[in-house]
């Protein structure tokens, strides 16, 4: 009961601020070519405050906020030029101060990263979305009799629209007795972990080796990223530098492409990924948050409300969102990327106040 007042209180609060902001601002599309570092080494090149006529005296408010809110890193890219990089604290271990180098988890915005990833197994004719989620997992892998458990898609996967009951017991469980029918797929959405997860199984059956292997292959041979997926109980969670996540922003600002190279060459499905993927939760792509949407169903609820996702980020904004703030957002009419990794700046299992109000700050420094 005190969780569920919890998240009702958080709700009221986050309608009475809702009320009180003025409108998402508005931003003319940038036709601004985008700059991508090096793939190798710590060369990247930057753009000051001064030469874009971002406001520096407001970036004191706004590194204060980051700093007394638990964050480790931050990154602004514009036009793939960084802007502002700063890091605070130390590293998770608490054995060495936070900085360029150090990895942190990237929590549920490994999200967006895995759907990338289907995109390219789909691209490469090892899987399609619209396949059977068993031609890959094995008949068996929930509790479902076989005739509701053939109705589940890889792409139902993709849109948290499984129909798996979300009532009982460790939603990050993958064994086929946690994975209970509740609805029929695709006419419930629930941010339900182990439905995802298993697309990592999905993608490695598919592909024929491990998901760290195909990861390398396909994304981070081919951008300059570090980092590796980690066994955390249930959970597969990547791991990188700050820095590593700039570069995959970067890798979704340029429509899956990096420098020359058109890494994702099925535009409809990278389209689809940041558009709205489904009706029941228009805020949601696969597997990445979307804003400027009329309602959205956020993770541990089952009910929509008419909210965006943020009233303060620009509305075509599109992110790669995790637990205690790990944030991946593109903003595409201003060619931005900002990377936010921290401690959690508040009890919510994603801190949607915490990123509105920090857009708020960023909105004073980018006027």
């Amino acid at each position: 009961m005190n969780a569920w007042m919890n998240k009702l209180f958080f709700f009221l609060l986050f309608l009475l601020a809702v009320s009180c902001k003025k409108e998402t601002p508005t931003y003319s599309p940038s036709t601004n070519e985008l700059y991508y570092p090096p793939m190798n080494g710590a060369t990247w090149e930057n753009s000051t405050l001064a030469d874009i006529n971002w406001s520096a005296p407001d970036t004191a408010d706004l590194y204060s906020f980051l700093s007394s809110n638990g964050t480790r890193a931050f990154i602004i890219l514009k036009d793939g030029e960084i802007v502002i990089e700063k890091y605070w604290g130390q590293n998770i271990l608490n054995t060495a101060p936070f900085d360029q180098a150090t990895n942190w988890y990237w929590a549920s915005a490994g999200k967006t990263l895995t759907a990338f990833l289907v995109g390219i197994a789909q691209q490469k004719a090892l899987l399609s979305i619209n396949d059977k989620s068993s031609k890959y997992l094995g008949p068996g892998w929930t509790s479902l009799s076989p005739q509701k458990e053939d109705l589940i898609l890889i792409k139902h996967q993709l849109t948290m629209t499984t129909g798996l009951d979300y009532t009982t017991g460790d939603l990050d469980c993958t064994d086929p007795a946690c994975l209970q029918y509740k609805a029929d797929a695709g006419s419930q959405w629930f941010y339900h972990n182990a439905a995802y997860t298993l697309l990592e199984s999905v993608v490695s059956n598919a592909a024929g080796m491990s998901y760290n292997n195909f990861t390398d292959e396909e994304v981070k041979s081919k951008t300059g990223m570090n980092g590796s997926w980690l066994p955390l109980g249930s959970n597969n969670v990547f791991w990188s530098d700050a820095r590593s996540a700039a570069r995959f922003g970067l890798l979704l600002l340029g429509k899956g492409k990096w420098a020359n190279n058109q890494i994702m060459t099925d535009q409809n499905y990278f389209n689809a990924m940041v558009n709205s993927s489904q009706t029941l939760n228009p805020a949601y792509g696969y597997l990445t948050w979307l804003n400027g949407k009329s309602s959205i169903i956020l993770p541990s609820l089952p009910n929509s409300f008419p909210l965006l996702l943020s009233v303060n980020a620009p509305s075509d904004l599109f992110a790669a969102m995790g637990k205690n703030g790990q944030y991946i957002d593109v903003v595409p009419s201003q060619n931005l990327v900002v990377i936010r990794m921290g401690e959690a700046p508040d009890n919510n299992l994603v801190p949607t106040v915490f990123h509105d109000d920090m857009w708020k700050k960023i909105n004073a420094v980018i006027k």
